[in-house]
């Protein structure tokens, strides 16, 4: 693009979302009330497997 540092169709090196913006994220699989859940879970399967043994 004439005048400018970066191609508007092909970009380059991208930074990525601003820090904070809560409006990048697509599901929120990763945030962390969801990884505190897996945990929990995977706490609960541990201690079940341990009764039935």
């Amino acid at each position: 693009m004439k005048g400018k540092r970066r191609c508007r169709m092909h970009g380059g090196t991208n930074p990525g979302a601003p820090t904070g913006n809560r409006n990048a994220r697509k599901h929120g699989g990763y945030s962390a009330k969801a990884k505190a859940a897996a945990r929990y879970v995977k706490e609960i399967a541990r201690l079940v497997r341990e009764v039935e043994c």
